[in-house]
């Protein structure tokens, strides 16, 4: 059994143990070009455990199996758990590009420390991600609008079932090939605004990636579904007038034409998620001297704003979704169209700026790009 560390850290080693008769290269290939979005996981998963007693031990690479867990988990009932996700771009054969694996690393850490659950050191966060793209490199689809997520989770994995935090916890680490959440990127979504539910309150986990935040709109999406909505608008828990996310994506709105646009966000305030994506996309629209400014945006203005013309387009942002443009609105009994319903200049260039650091076509002056290298078995 091997281990592996990152370079020039002290993280602790992640044992190797791959499985003795690997998936083909060829059929990894075909299976990661047509995958849909979660539908086929990769060979392999890395886990680590942690108990109050021992701290962070026994991780391990090894292939991907069901768990065993006692009926009473913790994480079961108590929904003690948190998650990430983040990408791994192709870049060769033998070569992949993660995206912003620290800034993902120390997210997971800050969701962990709101549910009470211990924090996993970013070291071994990294030396997880490495060994198991390493691992599953052929998995990895080619193709400028597909790529693999990687998703984290970390739960209480004690089988107790008193009311207070586990003293036990798993963390997991799986992949799969996708393509864009929303199918083709150039395609602008409609949104409903949801005026009976809420997404999060001030003072609640609003700010964490949790697995609540995420079950409790599955209900408000599927009501915009039946109505012809992709996604759902969040407005404040205190007036519902404030926009606040879109589905689990940050919005942006423009305002304004060309490279005198303003790029305005809801400010990140405790009930958002701080998007990795959203902070990405922000420093590269400065870095092209576009003026980014965090404000509230009320549900009424953007109706106004858009009638009057002052907002051109308004786009989402998550790991998943990319860069997605949002073309129309619904809200009540009424709708309204942004622009002029499809992709507007803006968003189409941050799209194609974010996506070609991705794939290394562009410069990387903020190091976002986490480069591994393929071990093992070679490509076929």
């Amino acid at each position: 059994m091997g281990t592996h560390t990152p370079a020039g850290t002290g993280a602790p080693a992640v044992a190797l143990r791959p499985s003795p008769a690997p998936v083909p290269a060829g059929r990894c290939r075909a299976l990661a070009a047509e995958a849909d979005f979660g539908e086929v996981l990769t060979e392999h998963m890395v886990t680590a455990r942690w108990t109050a007693a021992d701290g962070w031990h026994d991780a391990l690479l090894e292939p991907l199996t069901p768990l065993r867990l006692s009926p009473a988990t913790v994480g079961l009932h108590y929904g003690q758990s948190v998650f990430e996700g983040f990408k791994v771009h192709r870049r060769t054969a033998d070569r992949a590009a993660v995206f912003r694996p620290w800034a993902h690393a120390r997210r997971l850490a800050a969701s962990a420390r709101r549910m009470a659950l211990p924090e996993l050191p970013e070291e071994l966060f990294v030396a997880a991600t490495e060994a198991l793209v390493r691992q599953d490199m052929d998995w990895i689809p080619e193709g400028d609008d597909r790529s693999m997520y990687l998703r984290p989770v970390l739960f209480a994995s004690e089988a107790h079932l008193a009311l207070r935090p586990a003293r036990a916890c798993l963390f997991l680490l799986l992949a799969f090939p996708t393509g864009n959440f929303f199918g083709a990127s150039e395609r602008a979504v409609t949104v409903a605004v949801s005026q009976e539910y809420v997404r999060a309150a001030p003072g609640g986990t609003g700010a964490a990636k949790c697995g609540g935040n995420y079950a409790g709109t599955y209900l408000a999406q599927e009501e915009a579904a039946r109505r012809g909505a992709d996604q759902v608008v969040w407005l404040d828990a205190v007036e519902r007038r404030w926009v606040e996310e879109l589905g689990g994506m940050n919005l942006f709105f423009v305002y304004g034409e060309g490279d005198r646009a303003e790029l305005v966000t809801p400010p990140l305030t405790g009930t958002i998620l701080p998007g990795v994506t959203r902070d990405s996309l922000i420093t590269l629209a400065r870095d092209r001297g576009l003026r980014v400014t965090e404000d509230r945006v009320a549900v009424d203005r953007w109706r106004e704003d858009c009638a009057a013309g002052r907002i051109t387009e308004v786009l989402a942002c998550g790991t998943a979704a990319s860069v997605t443009p949002v073309g129309r609105v619904l809200d009540g009994d009424g709708a309204w169209t942004v622009g002029d319903g499809t992709p507007g200049p803006v968003t189409s260039r941050l799209s194609a700026a974010l996506a070609a650091v991705h794939r290394g076509e562009a410069a990387d002056p903020h190091g976002w790009c986490h480069l591994v290298v393929r071990s093992g078995r070679k490509p076929v």
